[in-house]
């Protein structure tokens, strides 16, 4: 059972992706198209990935729904969403990029809705001027997945025509969860991990690892997340000595399920207030008229007339107010329910039935409506849904170069969800899919480069390997000293979350979070599993709670630090955004196995030529007068 001396499993490869969601499939195919072998990490069996839970589309500006948009529209579009906070290389890379990967997917095999010509179809979504998501119904995820799979194993079919085995340049180890990444002379040399199923450790050797694990969403009590975003990337950078940025901005989706209490927190697409949904109360008033902030007040429709003309004619009508960027509807949604205005089970509702006719609703919407037929026993085609906010996207993640993907530790690469500063303060709906898709092939490609200019490949220390698989058998030694059940604490953890450090804070809450989870570090030490280690999930949670922790440390450390409202970060105490505060990121660093150091760092300006793809008068609600003084309006004046 902890024999620490057992054998154990290796590997040798040029990259080791950890993580088999869009942007974990994405850095694999092109690390493989360079030459490289590589590993894929799949945490649970391949093609389970999160990824499918993004439904509604992937936003690329190919303009072929409405000719007028563009890579500059996207790119503000995304920096307005993100309140500036965004890292701007990353959104332009990623608005520039975007269509081609949507484009390269086709090539795949991804079957897209189309338009009566022909081309991908693009729908509207929350904070995007134009239709921009591309998108199959509601199960765009599931289609992305299942396309990078395929490419997967069509690159396997290559190789074996060559070489006579399938795994020759790619292999994807199923069920493995990785514990632990392992330096040599500062710089990445491999990592080590365990086969659920049999309780197996397993060692990679490789120069180069790209992260791609997802968020952190399971530290919290409601959420869309599934069971793998347990924050592993984010500790596993963390551990390794890289640094993490934004980690106070955590994105609660305005419309997750409510009721029954076995299904709360499961996404409902923003594809349907895309397709026109609206969002009532209790008494029947489309609220969402009254929660428009100023700084949107010019782009939105303050009547729900114009609101609905906006659908049939964008060009001459501001969007309806449900279709404002997500962390503003959760906020409205959050505030009605406080009020009293709420649906019977702690929401709102989300209206459908009466937009759009039955037949389309199933034809658009058709995981929305088996999900609530099956699930809630609502038909959405005759009755609203019940919705409320769920927490659903962490911004925060691992800082990297915003060209190749890197972390300050050399060989060490992130993208999605566990990279840092691409999405700001909040992200848009529907980046997330292209986000995956740009990032996850610039890691892939930036891996391979680097492992090319790596004279020798480190050696990674044994003292190394038995220290990891000393701390992940210490859960079965702690069972004879008593320790507790890894399911207790870990309800206790999200307990502290969701309530002290939730939608929305206040430093007294904070600062009481932060106690707790320093008890609820010292308990996760010695929490005490029994039996085998052939699938045993207490083991695997006692594992998971030590990333759980140390970056819930970090997003209550961050988060009262920060004394403002921004995007995913929203104060009681601090109710509005300052512009001192927008230049500044907050960044993390691990001080030994749950201390985190925190300081400030500046943000890098933007160039010139990008900041002038927005008004004056906008960037005055977001910028000092110091920092706008170079803009080509303030140019112009003097």
């Amino acid at each position: 059972m902890s024999d620490s001396t057992e054998a154990i499993e290796k590997h040798e490869f040029d990259v080791v992706v950890i993580g088999a969601g869009g942007a974990g499939l994405r850095a694999a195919i092109e690390a493989r198209s360079q030459g490289k072998r590589t590993a894929i990490i799949s945490k649970s069996l391949f093609g389970k990935a999160h990824t499918v839970m993004a439904e509604g589309g992937c936003a690329a500006s190919m303009g072929n729904v409405n000719s007028n948009d563009n890579w500059m529209v996207h790119y503000r579009d995304t920096m307005r969403g993100g309140k500036f906070l965004n890292n701007w290389r990353m959104a332009e890379l990623h608005a520039k990029e975007a269509p081609d990967r949507v484009w390269e997917l086709e090539t795949y095999g991804a079957l897209f809705d189309r338009t009566p010509d022909g081309k991908i179809s693009q729908r509207n979504f929350g904070g995007h001027t134009y239709p921009r998501l591309a998108h199959v119904g509601d199960r765009t995820g599931l289609e992305l997945i299942r396309t990078l799979q395929q490419k997967i194993v069509s690159l396997q079919q290559e190789d074996f025509k060559e070489t006579g085995d399938y795994e020759a340049n790619i292999r994807v180890f199923h069920e493995t969860t990785i514990t632990e990444l392992f330096k040599a002379d500062g710089k990445i040399a491999g990592c080590i991990g365990y086969y659920r199923n049999t309780g197996g450790f397993v060692q990679f050797d490789a120069p180069a690892i790209v992260l791609a694990t997802g968020g952190i969403g399971k530290s919290y009590s409601v959420t869309s997340n599934s069971w793998e975003y347990t924050g592993d990337g984010h500790a596993l950078a963390l551990r390794a000595g890289a640094t993490l940025i934004n980690m106070e901005f955590l994105q609660f989706h305005p419309t997750g399920m409510v009721w029954p209490p076995s299904v709360k927190g499961i996404l409902v697409t923003e594809s349907v207030r895309g397709d026109g949904g609206i969002l009532k109360n209790s008494e029947g008033k489309r609220f969402m008229f009254d929660y428009i902030p100023d700084v949107f007040k010019d782009q939105y429709a303050t009547t729900p007339e114009e609101g609905d003309r906006w659908y049939t004619d964008a060009d001459n009508n501001r969007r309806p107010p449900e279709l404002l960027p997500r962390d503003e509807v959760a906020r409205a949604i959050n505030s009605e329910v406080k009020a009293g205005r709420g649906s019977p089970h702690g929401g709102v509702f989300l209206d459908i039935a009466s937009r759009l006719k039955p037949e389309e609703i199933q034809k658009r919407l058709p995981s929305m409506y088996h999900q609530f037929k099956e699930l809630a026993d609502v038909d959405i085609t005759k009755e609203p849904m019940e919705v409320g906010p769920t927490c659903h996207y962490v911004m925060g993640g691992v800082e990297v170069d915003p060209d190749t993907g890197m972390s300050i530790v050399p060989g060490l690469f992130a993208a999605g969800e566990c990279s840092g500063g691409m999405h700001g303060s909040n992200r848009l709906g529907g980046n997330s899919l292209s986000d995956l898709l740009v990032f996850g092939r610039r890691c892939g490609k930036s891996a391979a480069e680097y492992v090319d200019a790596t004279a020798s490949r480190p050696v990674v220390a044994q003292a190394d390997v038995d220290a990891a698989v000393e701390r992940a058998l210490l859960p079965f030694s702690s069972a004879t000293e008593g320790g507790e059940n890894p399911f207790q604490v870990q309800l206790e953890l999200q307990k502290t979350m969701h309530e002290l450090v939730g939608i929305i804070r206040k430093a007294d809450e904070m600062e009481m979070a932060l106690k707790a989870l320093q008890d609820i570090a010292t308990r996760t030490r010695t929490v005490s599993v029994t039996g085998q280690r052939r699938f045993n999930p207490s083991w695997h949670l006692a594992l998971d709670l030590r990333n759980m922790l140390l970056v819930s440390l970090c997003v209550g450390k961050a988060a009262l630090e920060r004394q403002e409202s921004r995007g995913g970060h929203t104060r009681d105490d601090y109710p509005v955004m300052d512009s001192d505060w927008r230049h500044i990121l907050l960044v993390l660093s691990a001080l030994g196995e749950d201390n985190i150091e925190l300081v400030r760092k500046e943000q890098v300006p933007m160039r010139p030529e990008l900041l002038d793809l927005f008004e004056l008068d906008e960037l005055k609600k977001y910028y000092t007068g110091e920092e706008i003084g170079g803009h080509r309006a303030g140019e112009a004046m003097k």
